[in-house]
């Protein structure tokens, strides 16, 4: 099955035109508590969303899905919840929980009237991923990378996919028969590491869903005179040309790619690292 494709924005154009584009959940995000403090040192986007923008979005959505993230889990979680629902959200992400018992307060909240996506992006969480993902009423898990890294002290947000964490997570998620994806991709020829990388290991992981990053098509930022639509149909196609293309490739392909992303990877945290040192 090809990677389910999730875009942030609060824009009706922009929505649109990803939808039209073939994205697979337009992504609102509320996660607001603690992010700051959290991600204020990180080039990562912090968005400022609000429940109006769920309702102006939903009634758009046609052909993809509503999602919406919520804030971790607070005294108002659950009158958080009913509203997103209430306004049209289809899909609830829940991000940095640490325990089993938040995720399933979180499932209990929403009571099957959406799918729930829990965002495991702690160290508690990942060191307790079986116990998480054995919960009923989980439709699919998203590995949250740039959280991750931060929670263990890395370096480098793309760590966790390089040093094993990432195939330990997707073992579990397969084996509690869960679809899960992981981080985020930029537009091909773009970013730190490769995106053509990143895709050859969803690919090689069996990912079921990734987000196309700021970077993939910045709003605010690109030139757009081509007209949004269209750019947004040519990035993604592109995206979807390659995914078909890394669908045929062989067990060797894929160990040889592996083996890349772990190289610049492992060049990218040092590099890093040595910039924090003389920061």
């Amino acid at each position: 099955m090809p990677l389910k494709l999730l875009y942030i924005t609060n824009r009706t154009d922009v929505a649109l035109a990803a939808q039209d584009a073939g994205v697979d959940w337009i992504f609102v995000d509320l996660e607001q508590r603690g992010k700051a403090e959290r991600q204020g040192h990180v080039d990562s986007v912090k968005s400022r969303h609000t429940m109006s923008d769920i309702r102006l979005l939903a009634p758009h959505m046609k052909d993809s899905r509503l999602l919406v993230r919520t804030d971790p889990v607070f005294e108002g979680t659950e009158a958080q919840v009913n509203e997103a629902i209430a306004a049209g959200a289809q899909v609830l992400m829940l991000p940095m929980f640490r325990t089993p018992d938040e995720v399933a307060f979180f499932i209990r909240c929403v009571g099957g009237r959406a799918a729930v996506v829990p965002l495991l992006e702690t160290k508690e969480a990942f060191e307790d991923a079986d116990r998480i993902l054995s919960l009923p009423g989980i439709d699919a898990v998203h590995i949250g990378l740039n959280d991750l890294h931060l929670s263990y002290g890395m370096n480098f947000m793309f760590e966790p996919l390089a040093n094993g964490m990432v195939d330990e997570l997707a073992d579990r998620a397969r084996r509690h028969g869960i679809p899960f994806g992981f981080g985020g991709i930029a537009r091909l020829g773009q970013g730190f590491l490769p995106p053509e990388m990143i895709l050859a290991e969803h690919v090689r992981l069996g990912s079921s869903m990734v987000i196309l990053s700021r970077s993939f098509l910045n709003v605010e930022t690109e030139d757009l005179s081509a007209g949004l639509p269209v750019m947004f149909r040519q990035r993604v196609d592109e995206l979807r040309r390659l995914e078909a293309k890394l669908a045929n490739e062989s067990p060797e392909f894929f160990r040889a790619n592996r083996a890349a992303v772990i190289e610049k990877v492992g060049v990218i945290a040092r590099q890093l690292a040595e910039k924090k040192r003389h920061s």
